[in-house]
């Protein structure tokens, strides 16, 4: 699986209360995108970025992490292949993406996304 980048996602319990603390005070300024539900702030000088979001919107469970693949379909037969339990099933989500969630032998729930 050829992973193109890593995102954390940080659940919060209020996307307005939380802005302010990675906008203003991390210094994550630029806005990438806001469903709402979730957004990803990101650094205008280095890029570095982080996600937040409240509840997913098409999933029973939050990520602890984005990840980006090239080969979303790979990616899946190899999580399959591994025995690996998906939370999520591949689904191409009206903002652009296709993804699934997959939960590591140690509990965490890991979003594996390509964008189109």
């Amino acid at each position: 699986m050829k992973i193109t980048d890593i995102i954390a996602d940080i659940s919060v319990p209020d996307m307005g209360e939380a802005r302010s603390f990675y906008t203003d005070y991390l210094g994550l300024s630029v806005e990438e995108f806001n469903l709402g539900w979730v957004a990803r702030y990101t650094s205008p000088k280095t890029g570095a970025h982080i996600q937040i979001l409240t509840h997913d919107a098409s999933a029973s469970a939050n990520p602890v992490v984005s990840i980006k693949v090239e080969d979303i379909d790979a990616a899946l037969t190899e999580a399959q292949e591994n025995g690996y339990d998906i939370v999520h099933p591949l689904t191409t989500e009206p903002w652009g993406v296709t993804r699934f969630f997959v939960r590591a032998p140690d509990g965490n729930v890991f979003n594996i996304v390509q964008q189109h």
